[in-house]
C-alpha cells in the first residue's frame, strides 16, 4: 500500500470518526428534544381541559345528555385528553389506561403532576396525569403514542447513517487527489534519486523548488549529493595526481636498481645505489604525505586545549637542530586553539619546513604567534603574486620549486588542517621572502603561561 492510499485512508477515516462522533451526541439530543416536546405539548393540552370541558357542556345544553359528561378519551390531533370526575378511584378502566393510586392522590391535590408510559390497546402512550383546574378531585390525563416520534428520529438515523459513509467516501477521495499534488515532489525527489542510483552521476539536479519541509529535505539531499560529488571528483584528482608523482620516483628507481643489478661490479654501483635509496626515500614521504592528506582530512579522534605559541617553539627547536645554519627568530605571544594536537603540531611543522626549504644558508625564519594567526616568513625566491593563490593546492609546484625535493603536498596538509578546526590557511604578498599564516579560531584571548 502507498503513502497516497494510505493518505486517503487517513483521511476518509478522521472525517467518518468526526461524523460518527457527532452523531453519537446529536442523536440524543435530537431525540431528548422530541421528547421534551410531547411533554410540553401534553402540559398545554392539559391546560385546555377546561375550555373543552366547557365546549362539551355547551354542546349538549338543553339536551338529555346535559348532566352527563364523556369520560373516554377525546382526541385533540394526535393527543388523547380525558377527564375523570370526581371520585376518582384506583383500578382498571375500560375507556382508557388504568387509574392508579398516584393518580387518586394527584387528584386529592396531595401529589403533583407527573408522567409515565402505559400501554392500552397494544399501544404505548406517554401520559401526563394532573389535577383538573378549578374542581377538586377531578382529573385530567392527556397521553400521546410513543411511536410519533420514531419516524423522524429513523429519518435522522438513517441520514447521519448516510451522511458519515459520504463525507467518509468523499474524505477518501479528496485526500487521495490532495496527497498525490503535495507528494508530487517526493515522488520527484524519489525518481532522481534512483537515476542516480542507476546511472551513478551524482551532478544530477535534485528538485527543491518549496519552502516547506519537503522543499528543505529536497534541498538537503541536493547538498549531500553536491558534497559526494565534490569527495569523489577529489578522491578522483587525487588518485589521478598521485599516480603521476609516484610515476616518476618508481621509474627513477627501477632504472636504477636495474642498472645497479647488471653492473654490480661497476665503480658507479654505489652511487647508483645512493640515488636508489634516494629515490626510495621521495617515495616513501610521498606515500606518508598522502596518508597525513587522507588522516588529517576526518573529523579528529581527539581533540583539547592547545598553545599554539608553544607547538611553535617547539617546532622551531628542532628545525634548528636540523639546519643550524639558518637563524630563527620567534616572537610568540600566549595563544589557546582548541584542536587536535597531533595535526596542529603537523601543520606548523610543515610551514617551518618549507620555509627552510626555501631560506638561503646564513637566511633568517621569523615565527609569530598572535591571536590566533601563525605567520611564518622567510628569505627566500619568494612567491609571484600569479601563484599565491594556488600554493595550498594538493601536488602543486611552481617551476623554480621542481628543482627541489618535495611532494607538493606538505602545504596541502596545512590547509586541510586549518580548515578542519574551522580555519584558514593563506600565503600573503610579501616584498621579499614568502610569508605564509595559519590561522584558527582562539579558545581564549589570554592564555596563562
Amino acid at each position: 500500500m502507498n503513502l497516497r492510499t494510505r493518505l486517503a485512508i487517513a483521511g476518509g477515516a478522521i472525517v467518518a470518526g468526526a461524523l460518527v462522533l457527532v452523531s453519537v451526541v446529536l442523536y440524543p439530543a435530537v431525540e431528548a428534544s422530541l421528547r421534551g416536546r410531547i411533554d410540553s405539548s401534553l402540559v398545554e393540552a392539559a391546560g385546555q381541559a377546561p375550555d373543552v370541558a366547557k365546549a362539551i357542556k355547551e354542546k349538549f345544553k338543553g339536551t338529555s345528555n346535559e348532566s352527563a359528561f364523556p369520560t373516554a378519551p377525546l382526541g385533540i390531533g394526535s393527543t388523547q385528553l380525558q377527564i375523570v370526575p370526581n371520585p376518582v378511584q384506583v383500578g382498571p378502566s375500560t375507556q382508557f389506561v388504568d387509574i392508579t393510586g398516584r393518580d387518586v392522590a394527584v387528584a386529592n391535590g396531595t401529589a403533583a403532576a407527573y408522567f409515565r408510559n402505559a400501554v392500552y390497546n397494544g399501544i404505548e402512550y406517554r401520559v401526563y396525569t394532573a389535577g383538573f383546574p378549578g374542581t377538586p378531585g377531578a382529573l385530567v390525563r392527556t397521553a400521546i403514542p410513543q411511536s410519533d416520534p420514531a419516524p423522524t428520529l429513523r429519518q435522522l438515523a438513517w441520514l447521519l447513517a448516510g451522511s458519515t459513509v459520504a463525507a467518509g467516501l468523499l474524505a477518501a477521495l479528496a485526500s487521495r487527489l490532495a496527497a498525490r499534488r503535495v507528494l508530487r515532489p517526493v515522488r520527484q525527489l524519489t525518481e532522481t534519486v534512483e537515476l542516480i542510483r542507476r546511472t551513478g552521476d551524482l551532478a544530477i539536479p535534485i528538485p527543491a523548488d518549496s519552502q516547506d519541509e519537503i522543499g528543505r529535505l529536497g534541498s538537503a539531499f541536493a547538498g549531500m549529493t553536491a558534497a559526494l560529488d565534490e569527495s569523489v571528483g577529489a578522491q578522483r584528482r587525487l588518485v589521478a595526481d598521485a599516480s603521476h608523482e609516484l610515476r616518476t620516483p618508481l621509474t627513477s628507481l627501477t632504472v636504477n636498481l636495474e642498472l645497479l643489478a647488471e653492473n654490480l661490479a661497476d665503480a658507479q654501483a654505489p652511487h647508483l645505489a645512493a640515488e636508489a635509496l634516494g629515490q626510495a626515500g621521495e617515495l616513501r614521504t610521498l606515500i606518508n604525505d598522502l596518508i597525513d592528506l587522507a588522516r588529517y582530512g576526518q573529523p579528529a579522534f581527539h581533540t583539547e586545549d592547545v598553545r599554539l605559541d608553544l607547538v611553535a617553539e617547539r617546532v622551531a627547536a628542532r628545525a634548528t637542530r636540523r639546519a643550524a645554519e639558518i637563524e630563527f627568530d620567534l616572537t610568540c605571544a600566549p595563544t589557546l586553539v582548541h584542536g587536535d594536537p597531533d595535526a596542529l603540531e603537523r601543520a606548523v611543522a610543515n610551514l617551518v619546513d618549507n620555509a627552510v626549504k626555501w631560506s638561503p644558508s646564513g637566511g633568517r625564519i621569523l615565527i609569530s604567534v598572535k591571536a590566533g594567526a601563525l605567520d611564518v616568513a622567510d628569505a627566500g625566491p619568494g612567491i609571484p603574486d600569479s601563484e599565491l593563490e594556488f600554493v595550498f593546492d594538493r601536488f602543486y609546484r611552481s617551476p623554480a620549486a621542481r628543482a627541489h625535493p618535495g611532494s607538493g603536498l606538505g602545504l596541502a596538509i596545512v590547509r586541510q588542517v586549518a580548515e578542519a578546526h574551522g580555519g584558514t590557511a593563506e600565503a600573503l604578498p610579501c616584498q621579499s621572502g614568502a610569508l605564509l599564516r595559519l590561522r584558527l579560531p582562539v579558545s581564549s584571548e589570554d592564555a596563562e603561561p
